[in-house]
């Protein structure tokens, strides 16, 4: 993962910590878009494919390539843009120059640890991020739950989505993983809603600008009910309060996708399928 920032959520005041995902540059080199650290994040409210885009430069290599922006799901429902620091403040130092650098820092670093003799100088060491406490009123509504697969899984490989068909792909990327193998997607979206079915289990994948209703989380439910299947939710612009509150009472799992294709949980529910799987 990349750096770590704090998060404040403007819209319940909950404060999260954050790392951007990291992903392979052409060259192969590890790159994730640097946060601007401090800048207030924003709620998404209207998505545009064309505006969810950020540029990015490797400093490995100096390729400049748009990547996925980077987003928060609060567990209040809220899909949280988090700010990335402009291409342009952050040039890419040149070979000689990263050579003459390092030579530098080497000889400065070797002058300081003679002239400062067997002690060295006195400092105090960095916080650890997340060392500070959390008022309650800022915690979570739900507490993750520890991982209890019988079987550890390997690490998700997502996706990154450009297209609705790509979200619904993702989704089931991310059911397949859980524990659904069979999971499949018809070639055209059914007048149900239902995106995704497998053998107990129905999902739906709402890749619209807006939050997902509680008409829609009912539906899904129903559909679930009808067949004995496990109903999943997966939205890319979070759920309306009724909609979150229902699904809760009914045990529905809702999950939030960003761009990169990374399903968050955002209930108890969710938060159970992840831990135990399918």
């Amino acid at each position: 993962m990349g750096d770590q920032v704090p998060v404040r959520c403007p819209v319940c005041r909950r404060t999260h910590t954050y790392a951007a995902p990291v992903f392979p540059c052409a060259c192969g080199a590890p790159l994730a878009p640097p946060l601007l650290r401090g800048a207030p994040a924003e709620p998404i409210r209207h998505r545009t494919w064309t505006d969810d885009w950020v540029s990015v430069r490797c400093q490995a290599c100096g390729r400049q390539d748009q990547w996925p922006q980077p987003e928060l799901g609060c567990p209040c429902g809220t899909v949280l843009r988090i700010p990335v620091r402009p291409v342009s403040a952050a040039p890419r130092p040149s070979a000689s120059a990263s050579s003459a650098s390092s030579a530098s820092a080497s000889s400065a670093s070797r002058t300081a640890s003679a002239s400062a003799g067997p002690t060295g100088p006195g400092g105090a060491l960095p916080a650890a991020p997340g060392a500070s406490g959390t008022p309650d009123s800022e915690r979570p509504v739900h507490m993750p739950l520890p991982r209890i697969a019988p079987l550890p899984r390997p690490a998700f490989q997502p996706v990154v989505i450009r297209t609705e068909r790509d979200a619904v792909t993702a989704a089931a990327l991310y059911l397949r993983w859980l524990g659904f193998p069979e999971v499949v997607q018809p070639e055209d979206r059914p007048a149900s809603g239902i995106d995704l079915r497998g053998p107990g289990l129905v999902a739906q994948v709402d890749p619209t600008t807006r939050p997902a209703t509680l008409r829609a989380v009912e539906c899904l439910w129903l559909n679930g009910l009808s067949s004995s299947s496990v109903s999943v939710f997966f939205s890319l612009a979070g759920y309306a309060a009724d909609a979150r509150a229902r699904a809760d009472d009914l045990g529905v799992p809702l999950f939030v996708m960003d761009l990169t294709g990374t399903p968050q949980p955002v209930n108890g529910p969710a938060d159970e399928l992840l831990s135990a799987g399918a």
